[in-house]
């Protein structure tokens, strides 16, 4: 069958599958390693260089600036979602793309929830771990399957990791739950388990 618009009447069109769009949780914060906002910019740039769309929380400072410049320049779709009153100290005019003001922290959640078939969590704090924790409950919960993933390239989840097999080894945890917390090295290979369909075909 064809796609092809000139086709005659009879032909069938095949509905093109939307683009995937990935949500990251990152922190507003740059960090005190400047490697946390390259990583967030080499994420962005290998959204734009497989059509991955971003949601993200609408900062336009920190890893979270950093991974929406990067995205935008290049030609990811790019959306913001921030509450009312974290418009002004976040600098959300500052924010790269189209951007969602609501009213609460609970409707930011559950829009980018919404928006997103996937999640990527980049360095942050205490937010960045609220969504985590979140996304990976509903995942346990069985309210959604989507992909959870952290950019893990330097060791800053390591603790974090650790605590989760602490959790498991005490009981409050099974295997298989633990395993909805997936780990990657790169950007890439994030991509490769958040968006697989949007793989780059390999060159011949």
């Amino acid at each position: 069958m064809s796609a092809d618009p000139t086709a005659g009447p009879h032909t069938t069109l095949v509905p093109r599958r939307p683009a995937p769009r990935i949500a990251v949780f990152c922190g507003a914060r740059p960090g005190a390693d400047p490697a946390y906002a390259e990583l967030a910019e080499e994420f962005g740039t290998a959204l734009g260089r497989r059509g991955v769309g971003l949601v993200y929380g609408a900062g336009g400072v920190g890893v979270m600036g950093a991974v929406a410049k990067a995205a935008l320049a290049g030609g990811a779709p790019v959306t913001g979602v921030i509450p009312h009153e974290l418009h002004e100290r976040e600098r959300a005019h500052k924010a790269p793309g189209e951007v969602f003001v609501v009213r609460t922290m609970h409707e930011r959640k559950a829009l980018m929830y919404r928006l997103a078939s996937a999640f990527a969590v980049l360095p942050g704090g205490l937010g960045t771990l609220d969504e985590l924790m979140e996304v990976a409950t509903w995942n346990q919960l069985g309210m959604h399957h989507k992909p959870v993933v952290l950019l893990n390239n330097s060791g800053f989840f390591d603790p974090l990791l650790g605590f989760l097999d602490h959790v498991v080894r005490e009981g409050f945890l099974t295997p298989a739950e633990r395993a909805l917390v997936h780990t990657a090295r790169d950007p890439e290979t994030a991509l490769d388990l958040l968006a697989p369909q949007s793989r780059e075909p390999a060159a011949v």
